[in-house]
């Protein structure tokens, strides 16, 4: 089972966070950039830039640490990429709504994150749920 450094899972979700707030404050997503590309990157290529970096900083050797688990993770990670995605396109389209609305959501969701509460658990729960009782269901 393949699993990810809760000290870098932070990292990721504090590096959402503020650029949000940033992006907010400044009404600009360029800033939003920076959490998208390398989600992005992350995904596609399974290299994190900013985590890259942080785990530089790690005091203790990563398999010391709290370990999350790297299919949540993913599944998380694509829908951070999926909102900061969208908040961009309402930025370029100059849809004002859709680029707040957007941000905030992803910026709410990295947050309670980081609280200890995962929406992106609880939405891969109820899917990995649905999808069950659905084989089930067919079986009969």
């Amino acid at each position: 089972m393949k699993t990810i450094p809760k000290p870098l899972v932070l990292a990721n979700q504090w590096t959402i966070v503020l650029s949000v707030v940033i992006a907010l404050i400044t009404q600009t997503a360029w800033i939003l950039l920076v959490p998208l590309v390398s989600c992005i990157l992350s995904l596609f290529t399974g290299f994190h830039p900013i985590l890259a970096i942080v785990k530089r900083f790690l005091t203790k050797p990563v398999n010391l640490y709290v370990q999350e688990d790297y299919i949540q993770l993913k599944f998380n990670q694509w829908l951070a990429v999926g909102f900061l995605l969208i908040a961009c396109i309402g930025f370029l389209m100059n849809w004002t709504l859709l680029f707040n609305v957007a941000t905030i959501m992803v910026g709410i969701a990295a947050l309670l994150a980081i609280l200890g509460f995962c929406i992106g658990c609880v939405m891969r729960f109820q899917y990995q749920q649905w999808i069950y009782r659905r084989k089930k269901s067919s079986a009969l």
